[in-house]
C-alpha cells in the first residue's frame, strides 16, 4: 500500500476555510429559505430546474440527472412537492415505466415570490465579498472541481441506484 499524500500546511489551512466556507454558506442559504418561503434549499433548485426546461417539464431522470440526485431522493422531494400543488406528474406515453415532473402555476408562483430573497442572500453572502477577478477565479475554480467529481458521483449514485432495484424483497413475519 502507498503511503498517503499528506496535504501541506497550505493546503490544510485551504481545504479548512473551503470546507467551512461552503459549509456556512450552505446553512445561511438553506435557513434563509425556510424562514422567508418554507421551502428547503433542495425543493427550490428543483423548482428553478423545472422553469428552466421547455415547457417547464423534465422526464424524472433527467431531472435527477440535472440535480445531481438519486433518483428515490428526487422521487421523495417531487412527492413532496406534489402535496403543496407546485409539481405534477404526468406519465410518459412513449415509456410507461417513466414520467414526467411538470412545475404547475402555483409553483411557478411559489418559486417567482422565493427567487428575490434568495438571490439577494447569495448575493449578499457570496458576491458582495469578492472582486470581480475573484469572481472569475471562482468560476474556474468550481467548474474544475465539478470536471474532477461529476465522473465519480455518477458511478457512485449509479451504483446506490442499482443496489436499490437489485435489494432482495424481506418478509416480515406474520404475528399471532
Amino acid at each position: 500500500m502507498s503511503e498517503p499524500r499528506w496535504l501541506t500546511d497550505d493546503e490544510q489551512r485551504v481545504w479548512r476555510a473551503y470546507a467551512q466556507a461552503s459549509s456556512l454558506l450552505q446553512a445561511h442559504l438553506e435557513g434563509q429559505l425556510q424562514r422567508e418561503s418554507g421551502m428547503p434549499h433542495a425543493y427550490y433548485e428543483v423548482l428553478v430546474a423545472l422553469s428552466e426546461a421547455d415547457g417547464r417539464r423534465l422526464r424524472m431522470s433527467e431531472l435527477a440527472s440535472v440535480r445531481a440526485s438519486s433518483r428515490s431522493r428526487l422521487s421523495h422531494a417531487v412527492a413532496r412537492l406534489e402535496a403543496k400543488g407546485w409539481v405534477r406528474r404526468e406519465s410518459c406515453p412513449t415509456d410507461k415505466r417513466g414520467s414526467w415532473a411538470v412545475l404547475t402555476d402555483a409553483g411557478f408562483a411559489a418559486l417567482k415570490e422565493a427567487a428575490p430573497g434568495h438571490v439577494e442572500a447569495v448575493r449578499e453572502s457570496l458576491f458582495d465579498q469578492l472582486t470581480a477577478e475573484q469572481v472569475r477565479q471562482l468560476g474556474e475554480i468550481s467548474e474544475a472541481i465539478l470536471a474532477g467529481l461529476r465522473p465519480k458521483c455518477q458511478a457512485v449514485r449509479e451504483a446506490e441506484e442499482a443496489a436499490e432495484f437489485a435489494a432482495p424483497v424481506v418478509e416480515l413475519p406474520k404475528s399471532g
